[in-house]
């Protein structure tokens, strides 16, 4: 597979992630609802089971392999530096950040939102995660059908993600919050994918291992630092609230969007 497929390759592989993380609450819900916790638990051990299966059935020999850089003392120092001296990666690392501490904590909205506010059951928290699984399948489509992402598309996915969770915040009932859900799924699927394509497809092939691994590190580091956080601005004050964090996370992460989309030379390709 070459570059010229990387977008699509990328947008297949969000929406098995991340339909993957939001269908799965919305499954274990309804198990939790029917049959019990244990349940859920023992399932989703067996389900590992595919995990395991699909591994075994790679074709290696397919596989299209590039260039490496070598293993050498001070290499993650090297990656961070490379990223530093490029002004676009620079930009959706903080954009990442912004969005992954404050705006992706998904499960702690849902879930406080179905139960404090709401006053539902496991049953309606997994119908609510359903609907957000709706939206990233949505948006895994729409990304499908769109040429390279630019900033252009991150300044859409991150305003359009703030509009989300500003009216979730301020949803008056179940169905207008699961109306929302599926709004907020569309722009994380296309921004995710598009910070995704966009650092694959503009870092050297000797340097894109180390890239990617700091994308997730701001990623995923951002979400669990930022989960405490939300979690306590939920509880001492409200879900909306939390939610009106990350509304304000996703404005600022446009408005870095908005800066880079402003900028007179677009940022190098390679570097």
């Amino acid at each position: 597979m070459g570059d010229e497929h990387l977008p699509n390759a990328v947008a297949l592989n969000s929406t098995s992630v991340v339909t993957g993380q939001m269908s799965g609450p919305a499954v274990a819900g309804l198990v939790i609802a029917e049959i019990g916790t244990g349940w859920a638990f023992l399932l989703n051990g067996l389900s590992f089971g595919a995990v395991l299966l699909s591994m075994y059935l790679l074709r290696v020999q397919e596989l299209r392999t590039n260039a490496r850089a070598p293993r050498t003392r001070g290499g993650f120092i090297k990656g961070l530096r490379y990223v530093w001296a490029r002004p676009d990666l620079r930009a959706i690392l903080v954009m990442l950040l912004l969005i992954g501490t404050f705006g992706f904590n998904f499960p702690i909205f849902i879930s406080t939102m179905a139960v404090k506010v709401f006053h539902t059951d496991a049953r309606g928290f997994g119908l609510l995660s359903s609907m957000m699984a709706i939206g990233t399948m949505s948006g895994a489509l729409l990304a499908t059908g769109r040429d390279k992402p630019n900033f252009a598309t991150l300044f859409l996915g991150t305003g359009v993600f703030g509009i989300g969770c500003a009216l979730a915040a301020f949803s008056p009932g179940y169905w207008w919050f699961a109306a929302d859900l599926v709004v907020i799924g569309v722009a994380a699927l296309t921004f995710t994918n598009g910070t995704n394509s966009m650092m694959q497809l503009s870092t050297k092939p000797t340097m894109r291992g180390r890239v990617m691994a700091t994308r997730v590190g701001v990623g995923l580091g951002g979400t669990a630092i930022g989960a405490p956080i939300v979690g306590w601005i939920a509880n001492y004050f409200s879900p909306r609230w939390s939610l009106g964090i990350g509304a304000v996370s996703a404005f600022l992460a446009a408005l870095v969007a908005a800066l880079m989309m402003a900028k007179p030379v677009a940022a190098p390709l390679d570097a």
